[in-house]
Order: C-alpha cells, then sequence, then structure tokens
C-alpha cells in the first residue's frame, strides 16, 4: 500500500482525525460568517437614570431610542437599580441626566451628563460611547442654534457660529465597519492554521507514538521526502477544501472580489502546509505526540492576538512584537487585508508567498531527514 493510500485509509479508520480536517472546521467557519452576519452591532440596551423628568430630558431619551446603534431598554428609578443592571449585564450603559439640567441649560448654564459603560466589552462601549456623544452633540446643537435665533441670527449664521471649524471624517477602508467583512475574515484563516498544526502534529506524533514510522517509511518505499509529501497532501486536499467553500460563501456575500480569490486561496494553501510541517517538525524532533500538541497550543492558540489585529503591533511591548512577526499567521493576515480592503495588488503578495513557501519547503525537508532517523530508532516509537 503506498502512503497515499496508507493515510486515506488512517483517517477513514478514524472519524475524530476525519472530522478534525473536514466537517468540523467547515462547521466552525460557518458559525463564525453566521456570528458576524448583522455586520455591524446595532440595538445595543442602555438605561437613563433621569433625575430632570423635564420635556428636555424625554426628548434626549426618544433620541437615544431611535438611534440606530441603541435601545433604551430601562428607566431606572435610583442609582441602586442602575448599578445592578449594569452589574448583572441588563444593559451595556447608563446614562445618568441630573436634576436641574433644563433649569440650567434655559439660564445659559452648561449640564453635566454623565454615561457609565462597560469598558471591559471594548466593542459594546465604544459603539455606545459613539452613538450617545452623536444624540447629545445633535441635541445640543440644536438647543445653541435655537438660542442663537432668538438672539437675532439667522438659522445659517447660527449654524456656522456654532461650527466655526468641522473636521470631514472620510473611512477609506471597510467605511460601513462591517464586521463581518473585518473579523469573520480574519478568524477564518487564524481556525485553519491552528487545525493545520495540530493534524500535522497528532498525524506525525501518532506513528511514532504506535511505532509505525517503520511502515510509514516503507509505503514510501524507503523514500523520506515522498513519505513526507504524501502524508501531507488528504490534509491539505481537506482543509484546502473547506477553506475554498468558505471563501466562495464570503464571495457570494459580497465580501470578497473574485478577483482576489485566487491569490488569496494560494496563499492560505502555502500558509496550511506550513503549519502543517511546522507540527508534523515538532513532533519529529521531540518524539512526542504530546509535546508536539502542546507546541501547537502555544503557538497557534494565542496567534490571532498577537496578529496585529486585536492591539496594534507597533504598540506592542518589543519582545512580544517580536514573537508577533515571527509568526507567520501575522504576515498572512497583514497581506490579505492588504489586498481584500486596503486594495493593494495581488504582485505585491509574491515576496510573502515566496518566503513562506520557502519556509513549508525547509520544514518538509526537515521532517524528511528526521523521519529518516526515526524510523529506524526504536527509542523514539511509543513516547506519549
Amino acid at each position: 500500500m503506498g502512503t497515499l493510500a496508507r493515510e486515506w485509509a488512517r483517517l477513514r479508520a478514524s472519524p475524530f482525525d476525519l472530522a478534525m480536517l473536514s466537517w468540523l472546521p467547515l462547521l466552525m467557519g460557518l458559525l463564525l460568517i453566521w456570528t458576524f452576519a448583522a455586520g455591524l452591532p446595532t440595538r445595543l440596551p442602555i438605561g437613563i437614570l433621569d433625575a430632570d423628568h423635564s420635556a428636555l430630558s424625554r426628548q434626549l431619551g426618544r433620541m437615544l431610542d431611535a438611534a440606530p446603534g441603541l435601545q433604551l431598554a430601562a428607566q431606572f428609578s435610583d442609582e441602586g437599580e442602575m448599578q445592578r443592571a449594569l452589574r448583572a449585564g441588563h444593559v451595556y450603559g447608563a446614562l445618568v441626566i441630573p436634576a436641574g439640567m433644563s433649569r440650567d441649560i434655559k439660564q445659559g448654564r452648561a449640564a453635566q451628563l454623565a454615561l457609565l459603560h462597560n469598558a471591559q466589552f471594548a466593542t459594546h462601549s465604544g459603539l455606545i460611547q459613539k452613538d450617545v456623544r452623536t444624540v447629545v452633540g445633535t441635541l445640543s446643537a440644536g438647543i445653541e442654534i435655537v438660542s442663537r435665533e432668538k438672539r437675532g441670527q439667522s438659522m445659517q449664521a447660527a449654524s456656522q457660529g456654532f461650527e466655526p471649524m468641522r473636521a470631514n471624517l472620510q473611512a477609506i477602508y471597510n467605511p460601513t465597519l462591517n464586521y463581518q467583512q473585518f473579523l469573520a475574515a480574519v478568524l477564518l484563516p487564524a481556525l485553519l492554521h491552528m487545525l493545520a498544526m495540530v493534524g500535522g502534529a497528532w498525524a506525525v506524533g501518532s506513528e511514532l507514538r504506535d511505532g509505525t514510522a517503520p511502515a510509514w517509511l516503507a509505503a514510501g518505499r524507503g523514500q523520506v521526502l515522498p513519505a513526507v509529501l504524501l502524508k501531507l497532501l488528504p490534509a491539505m486536499l481537506l482543509l484546502n477544501g473547506v477553506n475554498l467553500i468558505l471563501w466562495l460563501l464570503m464571495q457570494q456575500l459580497g465580501l470578497v472580489p473574485a478577483a482576489a480569490m485566487p491569490v488569496l486561496l494560494s496563499l492560505h494553501a502555502v500558509m496550511l502546509a506550513l503549519y502543517w510541517g511546522l507540527g508534523g517538525f515538532v513532533a519529529l524532533a521531540s518524539s512526542s505526540l504530546r509535546t508536539a500538541l502542546s507546541a501547537a497550543g502555544f503557538i497557534t492558540a494565542p496567534a490571532f492576538a498577537f496578529s496585529g489585529l486585536a492591539f496594534p503591533l507597533m504598540a506592542m511591548p518589543g519582545s512580544a512584537r517580536q514573537w508577533a512577526e515571527a509568526l507567520p499567521l501575522t504576515w498572512v493576515l497583514e497581506g490579505q487585508v492588504g489586498l481584500l480592503q486596503q486594495g493593494r495588488e495581488a504582485a505585491a503578495l509574491l515576496p510573502l508567498a515566496g518566503w513562506l513557501s520557502l519556509a513549508a519547503a525547509g520544514l518538509l525537508l526537515a521532517c524528511a531527514a528526521l523521519l529518516k532517523r526515526a524510523a529506524i530508532t526504536p527509542s523514539c516509537w511509543g513516547k506519549r
């Protein structure tokens, strides 16, 4: 039996192994895409503690509820009720309107409103702050313009006098803040790269654990490099097939231009081969399945946090940034974002693809060299 047929037989005989490379990543990818289907979080629940009970405070409440990102879910009677709702997570924020707000504004004095929000939820907090600031600013501007008109200014003069300098904020990438376009798109390769390294560590490490490395090499007729490459092939076909299905769905949703698909899929294919080779290399170098799986978890599980998308790469401490820049996923995601959202030319990714291919080839060659040693060294067999 050849190496390729032997590997397919192994996968068919192990539903767990086959699931890890086929329907399980497909299901997880579909769940990721579905999770961010709304694109942008809307109707986030907030509450109001209104100590003013004026027409103006009621108008502010109506405007907050009308904002697309907010839902006025609670009217609190006291501070204790508000704190309990915030701690329980019933609301993500609460706006405190002080007593005498309407009177102070009528007398020309500024009123201070307090927005309490849970900054631990950075996304929720940022969106709530933006919408509350917009609503309060709109209402405040309207009050000031009406006051100036009463003093004899025209509406145009009052509007220009109230805001003589304006900032025109223009988002050039992902202007709609679509989380499906941004977050789901980068989590898909992060998911698959993890499964690729775990798959490589498991496929190679289980051969050593079971003492079947000589049979693996014999199936390749003693040729170590074909034995490694043909063992890799089923995993690559399955994971790249899953990746193709997920990105075709993303294309149907209008999130990926058709012209970018070949380059993107090729980049992902090289990355997956690299991480499979890395998992196999660690398993052969350590002669331990347990060590290889631990290394796969250590390297891939937190990799997205170091990618520069969750936290700015330039703001990381020096050692953390060095680790981030040593991870291939960081560069793949940077290239993917540039290709899909920043209008980068496909040719600009060729150097990255070349370096990734070189690294993958080096790891697979190292696996071949280590397999030759492991196949004739009984001390490498049987370790967990």
